[in-house]
């Protein structure tokens, strides 16, 4: 049976959060933002979970510490892509070919575990993998950046029936991630999550398209310090 491998990414320096520490160890109901997140992945019953750092990082093991199956790595690139990448290699010789790989954002920490079993159980035959996600509902503007006054305005609304909003985590078999990411390492590309280089892939022949998972919106993800307080809301709501 395969079994799932977690990579959280958590190497970023969070410039839009601001603050004097890096958001994954902001305050979240009296614990580090991260421990939030980790807990919550438990639920997934890992092999193994990857916490990708900074090669700098001098904070995780004083503020969140050993836990059982975590394994704090500091193989983090230079973006996002970079991070996965390394930490994916460093799976390498354990994962097999069609193992799980669990990607999932550190600054995610409200994910539900009814999302995360309904995320393993929709994906679990599927050949390739696929996402959490949200139907857009908002009515959605394309901004004009050329306009010759300098202000922002409207160029079109877009059509939003076919729209989805990308959460994590992202779940696809080992040997089509890797494939994919490598394929993404020449940088002709920029991607900003998984599902982008599996897509890519896809768009070759050789795998099938990512499967979209119907998520929640209180999973959220802490881009401004202003969100933390959404989130501990949904925490306290939670108990």
């Amino acid at each position: 049976m395969p079994r799932r491998f977690v990579i959280v990414p958590a190497a970023g320096g969070g410039s839009r959060f601001g603050g004097a520490q890096p958001k994954q160890y902001a305050d979240l109901a009296g614990m580090p933002l991260i421990a939030c997140t980790l807990a919550q992945l438990t639920a997934l019953d890992a092999a193994a979970t990857i916490v990708a750092l900074a090669p700098d990082d001098a904070r995780y093991a004083d503020v969140v510490g050993a836990r059982p199956g975590v394994e704090a790595v500091a193989c983090g690139g230079a973006t996002r892509a970079d991070t996965v990448r390394k930490a994916l290699a460093h799976l390498a010789a354990r994962a097999a070919p069609d193992d799980w790989i669990v990607v999932h954002d550190a600054a995610r920490p409200c994910v539900s575990r009814d999302a995360l079993a309904r995320l393993v159980r929709e994906l679990d035959d599927d050949p390739v993998g696929g996402l959490l996600a949200l139907p857009v509902a908002d009515t959605l503007k394309r901004a004009d950046s050329a306009a010759p006054d300098g202000v922002v305005r409207v160029k079109r609304t877009e059509d939003r029936a076919a729209l989805w909003q990308a959460q994590t985590p992202q779940m696809f078999r080992h040997r089509l991630l890797a494939a994919a990411l490598e394929r993404a390492s020449d940088g002709a590309t920029a991607w900003t999550d998984e599902a982008q280089a599996v897509e890519a892939l896809a768009a070759t022949g050789a795998c099938g398209r990512p499967r979209l998972v119907r998520g929640e919106p209180s999973n959220l993800k802490i881009t401004y310090a202003a969100d933390l307080a959404l989130a501990r809301a949904i925490v306290a709501a939670r108990g």
